[in-house]
């Protein structure tokens, strides 16, 4: 049996695979360092991390979807309706509360960051023989792996970190119940590890990077989460474990494997270099909105006071965020299976 990798195994190892053990790495190793450098730097991490990977790993979906003229054509129903969908919902959300607002943005976060990593362990395991108990524990260990970390957070909400703002999640303490849910967790765990090594020797072969998928995720959710208790460290290892890995399958699979006449007038975008440029401009863009228009924590401008337009503003500047988790839902569905 051949490893399932989606491009190259070097390219899939350096950009899809490597970024969570790297960013884990340096957190191990320099937790104490990070902790003093987001104090003092705390603009350029935001920029790094939440600009030019959060928002522009969003903008990479544009380069399957309505950047590619043929892909539009197909689907031109469903790319239009959505974004109208996500803005209507989101100022209905909106007026009900700015809490109810986040709160829904967070929980729909969640399950799109849950559901992307399930989606790269199914890719890396499409060449594996799917029988009924091997598709169920495979979910059962990447959602274990994920949903645990969330659950902690739940029932053990003095973190010093949000997915958005304060008070996003429902949370309940309840210390039973999460000694319970930690043993769980470890069993499962414990167990894929048994279970991969005995089918690993029996079979004599190891689907490197589905694994490596698992337990990238396994560590990061754990550590960035659970372990640590950090802003930075959980911004550092949920964002580019999750940015980095979807820009690069963007890349490879929408852009690199394409001929300038499938691209057609994205031909001009063929190189890595034009590529990346766009997502950081709009991404910057973006944000740069948010800052002048709502937050005001990095960029404002003088006199500028929409607060009466917010329940349009906030709804419209979020329409690219929820736009990119539905589509994100359905235009992988023949590659994941």
């Amino acid at each position: 049996m051949e490893q399932a990798w989606i491009h190259k195994a070097k390219t899939d190892s350096l950009f899809i695979l490597l970024p969570t053990y790297l960013v884990l790495a340096i957190v191990i190793c320099s937790h104490q360092w990070l902790e003093a450098f987001e104090l003092k730097y705390s603009f350029f991490t935001w920029l790094l991390l939440i600009v030019f990977v959060d928002v522009a790993h969003v903008y990479a979906t544009l380069f399957k979807t309505y950047f590619v003229k043929e892909e539009f054509q197909k689907r031109k129903q469903l790319y239009i309706v959505v974004p109208l969908v996500c803005f209507v919902i989101s100022v209905a959300l909106f007026i009900m509360g700015s809490q109810v607002f986040w709160s829904v943005l967070a929980y729909v976060a969640v399950f799109h960051f849950i559901r992307q990593q399930y989606g790269f362990m199914r890719l890396y395991a499409r060449k594996e023989v799917k029988t009924t108990f091997n598709v169920f524990f495979d979910k059962l260990v990447i959602y274990t792996a994920t949903v645990y970390p969330m659950l902690f957070w739940f029932l053990m909400p003095k973190r010093q970190f949000n997915w958005f703002m304060e008070n996003e999640f429902f949370t309940y303490e309840h210390p039973r119940l999460l000694q319970f849910l930690c043993a769980l967790y470890f069993v499962i765990m414990g167990t894929y590890m048994i279970r991969t090594l005995y089918l690993s020797f029996q079979q004599k072969f190891f689907n490197l990077p589905k694994h490596a998928i698992i337990i990238g995720t396994a560590l990061s959710w754990y550590f960035g989460i659970v372990y640590y208790n950090n802003d930075l460290i959980f911004t550092l290892l949920n964002v580019v474990a999750h940015g980095i890995p979807y820009i690069a399958l963007i890349y490879l699979n929408e852009i690199q494997k394409k001929s300038k006449e499938d691209l057609k007038q994205l031909a001009l975008f063929k190189g890595v270099f034009y590529f990346v440029g766009v997502l950081l401009v709009i991404a910057f863009v973006e944000e740069y909105l948010w800052e002048i228009l709502v937050w005001n924590d990095h960029f404002s401008v003088e006199h500028l006071n929409l607060s009466a337009w917010g329940f349009l503003i906030v709804p419209l500047l979020s329409v690219p965020q929820l736009t990119h988790y539905i589509l994100d839902g359905i235009i992988w569905k023949s590659k994941k299976g």
